[in-house]
């Protein structure tokens, strides 16, 4: 299951989530926004970043999604984190870094060269499986366990998850997007069903798309939503297959429909080279409705 375009749409939506699972939290942090920066000379980019206010000097906060072992992470992570703090000193007082795992098992074995940051204040673990049962979490911090909840039981709390969203003091788009993400995490875990039946499952409005492609239906919107979405999909892409994409294949990401940009912007995380996207273009082919 590909989770990370999943948390990174709950951080879109709710920014001060990450600062629910931590005990540090900044004063304006309703303010801050969540965004990929690049980092030059040498050149990189880091998809999860927290920034405060462009007028505001504050700390800057790093986010990694870790759902594999990795015995590299913390090195690549601080040498990055440190890097990109160094670049835009005057803009930020401080830096943290949060990793979240599934369980403490998917943690990097050898942590000594780094037990100062790890043992300090700027490091922060969250491990999912040890926050708590889903229906005894915030509804945003409860759709990030969800996640790992198994597929037996993974039902029975995303209608807990859905019903506790529909009572919370939340502006109906607020809720809309929350049960978007709660739908779009069982279509991963449940993919023997369609996001129709998962939806009947729920007992949601059938009759309401996603929000997602509704936003992107809307005058005026599909135009701008496509070319961000191009945008970040072409750096998601770059960073991925570590090398830039050429002309011609930059020309065929900018005809794909909104609907198959959100689709490859998943997919893309599973890529281990431009063969991989030459795959997934040959078989996620647009329909005449897609180009109408």
């Amino acid at each position: 299951m590909r989770r990370d375009p999943l948390f990174y749409k709950l951080f879109q939506q709710s920014p001060e989530l990450l600062f629910d699972l931590i005990e540090t939290k900044p004063d304006n942090a309703s303010d801050y926004r969540f965004d990929s920066v690049a980092v030059k000379e040498p050149k990189f980019e880091i998809d999860g970043v927290f920034l405060p206010p462009e007028n505001q000097i504050g700390a800057v906060y790093f986010c990694e999604i870790q759902m594999q072992k990795d015995e590299r992470l913390y090195e690549r992570l601080l040498a990055e984190s440190t890097l990109y703090f160094y670049r835009n000193r005057d803009r930020f007082n401080d830096w943290q870094a949060v990793i979240i795992y599934p369980s403490r098992g998917l943690e990097q074995s050898d942590l000594y060269p780094h037990r100062t940051f790890l043992d300090g204040e700027q490091v922060h673990r969250v491990y999912l499986d040890e926050l708590g049962e889903v229906r005894d979490l915030p509804v945003t911090v409860g759709a990030m366990v969800l996640t790992i909840v198994n597929e037996a039981e993974a039902p029975e709390a995303a209608r807990d998850l859905i019903a506790r969203t529909e009572q919370a003091a939340l502006t109906p788009e607020e809720k809309r997007d929350i049960i978007d993400i709660v739908t779009s995490i069982l279509v991963y875990k449940l993919k023997n069903l369609s996001r129709l039946e998962i939806r009947r499952m729920l007992g949601l409005d059938l009759t309401q798309e996603p929000r997602a492609i509704r936003e992107a239906k809307e005058e005026g919107r599909e135009e701008v939503r496509g070319q961000e979405a191009i945008a970040l999909i072409t750096r998601q892409l770059t960073r991925r297959l570590g090398q830039e994409l050429s002309e011609e294949m930059k020309l065929r990401l900018s005809v794909l429909p909104l609907p198959l940009l959100e689709d490859l912007s998943e997919a893309l995380l599973d890529f281990t080279s431009l063969v991989d996207l030459e795959a997934w273009l040959e078989v996620h082919p647009m329909t005449e409705n897609d180009r109408s």
